[in-house]
């Protein structure tokens, strides 16, 4: 008889709460009774000690894991992103933020979320990355990436940024801005979004370039091919430097010159569903958008049109 291989989570907090704090230990719990090995970064799980959660480094962190289950908001699941993805372990997210797009169930299904992960009912959906590159006279600074989306932006308030913005080789425009997104499907309700940039549909394939505070007659959102290759030349005319963020995680500052080019990554993000509602019923509900009068069901109740 083959002896079966141990089942491992390991669980991300937002250590700043004490709510998620209670939630982590209360799901710990029913996954270790449930005979589930629960793991988290060492500064969580001092925390969680008297429960049997064993210590992880950020590097191995989610190594021979089913899951990385995460208890906080979107900023919460980007950091557990980093630790998921080298290993290609899907996210399950519980929100305990505001909005919380990324998270999976409220915490008011943590009781269901538990029965999920026991009984192994999740499916799995990809979520597109970008890959992130930096160049500067030619020679490559800087190689990263980005779930949400990556951002070219000014490094203070004092002077405009100068970007020229390039798509598939040709250039497009010329702005004098506060910066400009480069933005997936999954990040088009985050930054992408306040700037002004359209709600995407998580399964379209598709990159954005949303320009920020851009002094033009146009300067509006574009949806461009996932095969395309957006660029962002930062120009040396008034320059008061300029940063680039990867999911407003991780920075790298821009000297005049920098060329910032950006395309789909061939490794996405996994993230566990454990629900079926479609994208429509997530947007309504986490943007308390009015949809009193809606005779839909109604219709479909009684056979009309």
């Amino acid at each position: 008889m083959t002896e079966q291989t141990a089942r491992r989570v390991l669980l991300v907090t937002h250590v700043g709460r004490a709510d998620a704090l209670a939630l982590a230990r209360e799901i710990a719990q029913q996954l270790s009774a449930a005979g589930i090995e629960v793991c988290a970064l060492e500064p969580e799980a001092d925390l969680l000690s008297a429960l049997g959660v064993e210590p992880v480094t950020p590097e191995v962190a989610a190594r021979g894991c089913e899951l990385v289950v995460v208890l906080g908001g979107d900023g919460t699941v980007l950091r557990s992103a980093e630790l998921a993805r080298p290993f290609d372990v899907p996210l399950l997210g519980v929100n305990l933020g505001h909005v919380g797009f990324l998270a999976e169930a409220e915490v008011d299904d943590k009781g269901s979320v538990v029965t999920s992960i026991v009984e192994r009912a999740w499916t799995v959906e990809e979520r597109t990355t970008l890959e992130v590159v930096v160049r500067v006279g030619g020679v490559e600074i800087e190689r990263n990436w980005a779930l949400n989306e990556a951002s070219v932006e000014k490094a203070s308030r004092e002077r405009m940024l100068d970007v020229l913005v390039e798509v598939d080789g040709r250039p497009l425009s010329r702005w004098g801005c506060d910066g400009v997104i480069a933005a997936t499907p999954t990040g088009s309700t985050a930054y992408a979004f306040s700037a002004g940039g359209p709600v995407v549909w998580p399964e379209v394939e598709a990159m954005l370039v949303v320009p920020i505070s851009a002094h033009a007659l146009f300067a509006r959102p574009l949806v461009v091919s996932p095969e395309s290759i957006i660029a962002v030349d930062v120009l040396g005319s008034n320059h008061a430097g300029a940063v680039m963020w990867c999911d407003g995680r991780r920075s790298v500052d821009l000297a005049a010159g920098s060329r910032i080019e950006v395309t789909r990554h061939a490794q996405p993000v996994r993230f566990a569903r454990v629900h079926s509602a479609p994208f429509t019923d997530r947007l309504v509900a986490k943007f308390e958008l009015p949809v009193d009068g809606w005779g839909g069901q109604r219709r479909r109740a009684d056979g009309s049109s």
